[in-house]
């Protein structure tokens, strides 16, 4: 497995998410097969786990916990696994008439009081005293990033977080946190198919040694090769308008035909192509690779020891261009304002 350093810890350049273990977002999810997962993950030589408290409202660290607590009584160590979560997004509760209010929209919240509450959540459902990675979800227009680094500091200095990431950020939002707390980290969406973050981002990053932890390695199974212009949805992906006419039609084609190239070139899939794709952008850059079934990992091995030069790179830009004639972010996934600075 190739490696990267993140503040002294080697980790695997192929990183397993965990938001479709939560399951809340997500069809045909089982629990058991989500521990099989993670367990083995481990043998593919993928020690990086990314989650966070949003999916599934816990239960995907609460899997986490369980798959590590078994790694454990196996005989194996807490350090295998270099565990980052997050923290600043949240459910706001809507009043209901007689009844216990109810979980609503998600918006951000990095209020410090929620910070503080937050990360002890976390480490009771990952059965950990630390984590290794501590990240922004979301950034929160209702409280500067020079007040969310602050509140992260007494973690730091408690030892019960080792690093501090944050994801879907600018560089403006990257510098104005690294004026006050050191940031290891940056958790972008990354694919072939969404490449905002080559404008600014990336470039930030890699000028300043930071890793980019690249999510949606696969499009949310875009690039698996598995999607069709007749498939249907009934999770998270029926709200992206990737997944939906007309420009599901375009993308399905244009994986059709990125799958066809791969194999020509170089004997790949388009699932293996996509996340070798997102390992030679840059030499800082993680792949997470989302899954719940050991068998999705299959596909690791594949991804490793091969490079896709510039002519490769090019000819992928072409087919792309090609087929997607109507091109559209991962927007929908940005978080709703909180009600109030004070909600927590």
């Amino acid at each position: 497995m190739e490696t990267l350093s993140i503040q002294g810890r080697n980790v695997s350049r192929i990183g397993l998410g965990t938001w479709a273990m939560g399951a809340g977002e997500w069809a045909n999810v089982d629990r058991a097969e989500s521990i099989a997962c993670l367990r083995k993950a481990l043998e593919y030589g993928v020690n990086l786990i990314d989650t966070a408290p949003i999916y599934g409202a816990g239960n995907a660290e609460t899997v986490v916990g369980e798959a590590l607590r078994q790694h454990i009584a196996a005989g194996g160590r807490r350090e295998d696994y270099y565990i980052a979560t997050k923290f600043g997004l949240d459910r706001e509760a809507t009043p209901s008439a007689g009844r216990e209010p109810e979980l609503g929209r998600v918006v951000a919240n990095a209020a410090p009081q929620f910070i503080v509450e937050e990360i002890e959540r976390s480490l009771r459902r990952l059965q950990v005293e630390y984590v290794d990675l501590y990240q922004l979800h979301w950034p929160d227009t209702l409280v500067a990033m020079e007040r969310v680094a602050e509140a992260l500091l007494p973690l730091l200095e408690s030892g019960k977080v080792k690093a501090l990431g944050v994801s879907n950020c600018s560089p403006a939002q990257m510098d104005a946190f690294r004026s006050v707390a050191p940031l290891a980290t940056n958790q972008p969406p990354y694919n072939i198919y969404e490449r905002a973050i080559e404008q600014d981002v990336l470039p930030y990053c890699d000028a300043q040694g930071m890793v980019t932890l690249a999510y949606s390695a696969l499009c949310r199974s875009m690039l698996s090769g598995k999607v069709t212009a007749a498939s249907t949805f009934t999770d998270i992906r029926k709200f992206d308008p990737k997944f939906q006419p007309p420009r599901l039609a375009q993308y399905a084609a244009a994986t059709k035909a990125l799958d066809a190239w791969a194999h020509e070139r170089y004997g790949k899939s388009v699932a293996e192509l996509a996340v070798r794709w997102i390992l030679d952008r840059s030499p800082y850059t993680v792949a997470l690779l989302g899954g719940h079934r050991p068998q999705q990992l299959e596909l690791i091995p594949a991804c490793l020891g091969w490079r896709i030069d510039g002519e490769g790179m090019a000819a992928i830009d072409a087919i792309v261009a090609e087929q997607v004639v109507n091109p559209v972010g991962p927007e929908y996934l940005k978080p709703d304002v909180r009600a109030s600075y004070g909600q927590a």
